[in-house]
């Protein structure tokens, strides 16, 4: 399978990540472990997940998805053959978003214990704090990144203006810089990522690993009237999606899908891989069939044709 550099990194990463955010929420270790052996064997590599995954769910604390993870990694024992992100700054408990040099310290402890690793891949601001020096953030990702604890760092949830101050602050101090951005973007959300971001990340040579991708799976075509809501837990954020737009982008993903005998979630999907600014976009799959959409899209070649009626705004 194709692999891409992630910005100036070393991490060369397949054309679609694994978003691990239903782990511990609306699948169990089991099916993890069942979904992460298929992911890998297709040769797929990146594994994206955060400490406050999946807090949000009654009877949990956050760090569910990385101990599964990390539970998966050492029952296989194929650490080398995983690129493993994750995220810091959520609230864990404290009450706020933090990305402080102490709770960064006491967090990715956290981290590679529960993901049971020695260092991670690619160690993401999960949310920026903007009260926060980004000096103090980028200098403690540098003592980590020295102590051979983290490899690469990244960013997500970051305005312009602080990714900018950022990457001007790694050049004047020698800190660390970030490889990555992780925004929202799918073929629906769009004018935010193409309008503030998009040439930024290009002239930066930023890697970006879009989350959302699929719209929280309105761009699978699962949601196509108002019933439909409650066919799965994410079903009440779908509605939003559900405009006249949003119709127009469903007809078009069923009509290219039908061309190329495939699905409208791989084409969604493969309509991300194809753009020029994207190194891999994070999608969830629950299902074995949910993650044939993976292995499809990133072999899916879409033609102008293909990406001119995708066009719909």
């Amino acid at each position: 399978m194709e692999k891409r550099q992630l910005g100036n990194s070393d991490l060369q990463i397949s054309p679609i990540a694994f978003g691990s955010n239903v782990f511990g929420w609306t699948i169990d270790e089991k099916t993890a472990f069942s979904l992460l052996d298929k992911f890998v064997a297709a040769g797929f590599n990146l594994i994206d997940t955060a400490d406050v995954y999946s807090s949000w769910v009654s009877g949990n604390k956050g760090g569910e998805s990385e101990t599964i993870i990390g539970d998966w990694v050492k029952a296989r024992n194929n650490r080398d053959k995983v690129i493993i992100a994750t995220k810091v700054g959520g609230d864990m408990g404290q009450g706020k978003k933090d990305t402080s040099k102490k709770h960064i310290l006491k967090a990715v402890e956290d981290s590679l214990t529960r993901l049971k690793t020695d260092y991670i891949d690619l160690y993401q601001t999960h949310w920026d704090v903007e009260t926060i020096p980004v000096e103090e953030t980028l200098e403690t990702y540098t003592g980590l990144i020295n102590q051979g604890k983290v490899r690469w760092i990244g960013a997500s949830n970051m305005t312009l203006a602080r990714l900018k101050e950022s990457l001007a602050a790694s050049r004047k101090n020698n800190y660390a810089q970030y490889q990555s951005l992780q925004p929202l973007y799918n073929l629906y959300e769009r004018d935010r990522f193409e309008g503030e971001f998009e040439q930024f990340c290009l002239d930066n040579n930023l890697g970006v690993l879009s989350y959302y991708s699929l719209a929280s799976g309105f761009l699978t075509g699962k949601y196509r009237t108002e019933e439909d809501f409650s066919k799965s837990q994410r079903g009440g954020g779908v509605k939003k999606y559900m405009t006249e737009r949003g119709k127009k982008i469903i007809a078009a993903l069923d009509d290219v899908a039908a061309r190329h005998r495939s699905t409208p979630a791989a084409v969604s999907l493969a309509w991300l891989v194809a753009r020029s600014s994207v190194t891999a976009p994070i999608a969830s799959a629950t299902t074995n069939l949910q993650l044939e959409a993976f292995i499809d899209a990133a072999s899916l070649k879409l033609s102008e044709e293909d990406l001119k009626a995708l066009d719909i705004r």
